[in-house]
């Protein structure tokens, strides 16, 4: 069996057993290294191409040797301007030695899956809550209703626990002469479900006053 891998931004073909220089690994000499971009797997006659990695193939290598290739000379020169410079340059390589090749998929599928149990969940979206409809208490229409709710007062409950003066100071604005005394008294009816209750107040009420 052989395989084409990907190893540090190289392309390689490479078999079990087989000895081969890559750029320098970060891994510690002695270290196992596992090789996931399995390009291409050949099985005598049965030849397995990735799109663009084969899904589950990957090879193990141990690191042997971190060392310096051969010294590559680079010459510069431009004609008539009296320049050349000259450089030596040593890649940093690794040596390795393929341990095994397989296409079962054990070890990436296991690293897969621990990635997957590591990914911080998403937090499920908020159900949006709806204010109370404010206008159910008499003496309450659209504008001031909405006034109310800019101010914070969004429910039965926020408008029971303010006092009628502080109301009267968020709707000032609002045209018209408001009385907002019982208010939060009708809306602690509306909080509690005491619908029957409520109307029965209300009927009594003209704008918010009693008749």
């Amino acid at each position: 069996m052989y395989a084409i891998v990907e190893i540090a931004g190289q392309q390689f073909k490479i078999e079990k057993d087989q000895k081969l220089f890559v750029h320098r690994l970060q891994e510690d000499e002695g270290a196992t290294i596992n090789i996931d971009k399995v390009l291409l797997v050949g099985d005598g006659d049965n030849i397995t191409l990735g799109a663009p990695v084969i899904e589950g193939a990957f090879a193990e290598a141990k690191v042997l040797s971190h060392l310096k290739g051969d010294k590559v000379i680079v010459f510069k020169k431009k004609r008539r301007k009296g320049y050349k410079k000259k450089n030596g340059h040593r890649q940093y390589l690794s040596e390795i030695q393929i341990s095994s090749i397989s296409t079962t998929g054990g070890k990436k599928t296991a690293a897969k899956k621990e990635e997957k149990k590591a990914e911080p969940k998403k937090a499920a979206p908020k159900a949006s809550s709806k204010g109370d409809d404010l206008k159910k208490i008499e003496g309450i229409g659209p504008k001031i209703a909405t006034t109310l709710n800019e101010a914070g007062i969004v429910t039965f409950s926020d408008l029971a626990n303010a006092k009628p003066e502080d109301i009267s100071e968020m709707i000032k604005d609002v045209r018209g002469n408001h009385v907002t005394t019982t208010w939060p008294q009708q809306a602690q009816l509306a909080a509690d479900g005491k619908w029957d209750e409520l109307k029965e107040l209300q009927d009594r009420l003209d704008g918010g006053v009693a008749k």
